[in-house]
């Protein structure tokens, strides 16, 4: 059955804990009635459920979406399976965490919450009606029926460009296009990120490892002065930023913002190693620690211009 939230690898949630869906314990219980049976079983009716809530998208409150989003995958999947999504991707980010946030709930909690809340969101919804299809699916707000919270990019194999391969972390393509000499290791994409930057972002270390083989620029800087130990930071890959430091990552170089590595990342533990390598940079060191706050995630429109979340072909 087609739905927009079928698990396509990417994931969400509010990091504060399990989100809200305005529904309360008597929404659930309601499930268990003849409705229920009717429909010959929770699974079928959640189904309904799930093919019904894609005629109320533009109803429904992102907070809503996200903890729909975050029970269907725990039923189509089970428990949160899947490594963090990078510190740039802010949607993919929510997904995961509200997904997380659902520890070893069962897939039968999931599915009467599924359920409760498109009843909230459709009260007069009849899962024994077949929902309708083409046009008619509008929910009559105008426009087409479309959840962009959801839209998961494909890209065509022939489409593909240098930085789409290190974001899937094949190693062998990129090894193999370097090896050839048609590209420089150092390239970087519109936004001044090179192959360094998208492996650290992504937590690749292995393939961070090979670009520093291929004499990698590590102190790289991108069009916003970051360099790929900033990513690593920020994104809290402890292992890479140790390998990046190993390998000679200048961990005093700052960001157009006067942010050192050490000041973009929420992780205790990558912050004491940056520190302590800042420190035997600096001299003399100073007289106290900055504030280290880590610096906000852009906006989900922030990155919509970029090549690789646009569509547009850099290489």
């Amino acid at each position: 059955m087609a739905s927009p939230f079928l698990p396509a690898g990417a994931t969400t949630g509010d990091s504060g804990g399990e989100l809200s869906s305005g529904d309360d314990s008597g929404d659930v219980e309601s499930l268990q009635s003849p409705e229920t049976e009717a429909s010959g079983s929770l699974t079928e009716l959640f189904e309904k459920a799930a093919a019904h809530l894609q005629g109320l998208v533009q109803v429904a409150s992102r907070e809503q979406l996200l903890y729909l989003y975050a029970r269907y995958k725990q039923v189509k999947v089970g428990n949160c399976n899947t490594p963090k999504p990078s510190f740039f991707d802010f949607e993919g980010k929510q997904k995961w965490e509200a997904w997380k946030a659902l520890g070893d709930s069962s897939p039968s909690q999931a599915m009467q919450e599924y359920i409760a809340v498109v009843k909230k969101l459709d009260p007069g919804w009849n899962p024994q009606l077949p929902e309708k299809k083409g046009k008619e699916a509008n929910t009559g707000f105008g426009g087409p029926v479309v959840s962009s919270l959801y839209h998961e990019e494909i890209i065509r194999e022939e489409d593909k460009n240098i930085f789409d391969y290190c974001r899937e972390n094949n190693i062998d393509h990129i090894t193999k296009v370097i090896k050839s000499k048609n590209m420089d290791v150092n390239m970087k994409d519109e936004e001044g990120r090179t192959l360094l930057h998208w492996a650290c972002d992504r937590g690749h270390k292995e393939l961070v490892t090979v670009l520093l083989q291929y004499r990698a620029d590590i102190n790289c800087q991108d069009n916003e002065g970051q360099t790929a130990l900033h990513y690593a930071a920020a994104c809290e890959f402890l292992d890479i930023v140790e390998l990046l430091l190993q390998s000679g990552a200048d961990p005093a170089l700052p960001d157009q913002d006067g942010c050192l590595p050490e000041e973009v990342t929420g992780c205790k533990a990558i912050s004491l190693v940056l520190q302590q390598h800042t420190t035997g940079k600096l001299w003399p060191p100073p007289t106290s620690p900055r504030q280290r706050t880590p610096k906000q995630a852009p906006s989900p429109n922030s990155m919509a211009h970029h090549p690789l979340h646009s569509g547009q072909r850099t290489v």
